[in-house]
């Protein structure tokens, strides 16, 4: 059967509309996350920390187990979360609400993560409740070179001491045999009002500020992820003015800062509910080169917040918010009171 010359122009066409004449792209996928992981103390009473506070300390009973329950919970969320994209956990997570290494030992031993390998970045902070923040990390992804904690120093207005919280956690390493930095958060909280305690939350901003700043004297181009529970929204001052993150791609420029998560915050997501209204303050941040659209290195795909329907209250008051671990004195048996947030990066393979 003899093919006529338009007959195969046709085809031709059909074909390449079809796709069978383009070259398929292929691309690695990982996932960068934040999870504060809510109140995750061990049962012995440290003396030298202030943890008689901590939920699980005021157990009567069953605490064990409920220990046990607590460890599993936070295992299992780690474990799925990018887990449906990338097939994988996250290469890399940063964690808030941590007592010490030991608790995040029990998490990463956990069957549900044990063999992901994760390794841990776990500084003692002066919190005045015992609270730090970690990295976690796939050793097979990820290694880290430099890792140092950065105190935050502030002070109350009236009677000028000092308020003890949160260090700032730098750790800096090979992604897959790129460097990447990564810095973990948890900024000083709302108590007292938004208002009243929101010097706190600018000054910890400005040391976050400082440190980016620092690893772009050295490298404009260096590829920082910044994250962590901000107790701040998007839109407020400590992230706008003094970080001057952009909700646009196409505003960040070298050396600036982009956060997807604000775009998730105008549609009215959020990560953590309080009185009835949604707020977005965990976050994942990264600098200018993660945008750019040569995929022959890591770059920005997506970001979201992990809200998967088992991690929600299934019904009265508190029904759609966060099931956290803690609440009326007891163990509820859920998880934290947020949602973790995660952004994918991708790289183009051959």
């Amino acid at each position: 059967m003899r093919i006529s010359k338009a007959s195969l122009v046709m085809l031709f066409l059909l074909l390449t509309l079809t796709g069978y004449t383009q070259e398929k792209k292929k691309f690695k996928i990982h996932t960068i996350a934040f999870y504060n992981l809510e109140n995750l103390f061990d049962t012995i009473n440290d003396p030298n920390k202030f943890d008689e506070a901590s939920p699980i300390m005021e157990m009567k009973a069953n605490v064990g187990e409920i220990y046990k329950k607590k460890v599993q919970n936070m295992a299992r969320v780690i474990a799925d979360i990018g887990s449906d994209v990338t097939k994988n956990s996250p290469a890399v997570i940063g964690v808030s609400e941590v007592e010490n290494r030991k608790v995040l030992e029990d998490v990463v031993n956990d069957p549900q993560l044990l063999e992901k390998d994760y390794g841990i970045i776990h500084f003692d902070s002066p919190d005045a409740r015992g609270i730090d923040v970690a990295l976690l990390y796939q050793k097979a992804i990820f290694q880290p070179q430099n890792s140092i904690n950065h105190e935050l120093k502030i002070f109350d207005d009236a009677s000028r001491k000092r308020i003890y919280t949160r260090d700032q956690l730098l750790v800096s390493g090979l992604f897959d045999g790129e460097p990447m930095h990564f810095i973990v958060n948890h900024w000083p909280s709302r108590r007292g009002g938004e208002a009243r305690s929101r010097p706190k939350r600018v000054a910890a901003a400005k040391l976050n500020k400082h440190i980016i700043d620092s690893l772009q004297v050295l490298d404009p181009y260096a590829k920082i992820f910044t994250m962590g529970d901000l107790n701040d929204d998007p839109i407020n001052a400590s992230v706008k003015d003094v970080l001057k993150a952009k909700k646009d791609k196409e505003d960040v420029e070298l050396k600036g800062i982009y956060n997807p998560m604000e775009e998730l915050s105008k549609k009215g997501l959020g990560s953590n509910a309080y009185r009835d209204a949604w707020s977005l303050f965990d976050q994942v941040l990264m600098t200018q080169p993660f945008l750019e659209k040569d995929y022959s290195s890591y770059r920005f795909y997506k970001a979201g917040i992990y809200n998967k329907h088992y991690l929600t209250n299934k019904r009265g008051r508190y029904k759609g918010y966060p099931l956290r671990s803690f609440a009326d004195g007891g163990f509820t048996g859920g998880f934290s009171d947020h949602f973790p947030v995660y952004a994918y990066i991708i790289k183009q393979v051959n």
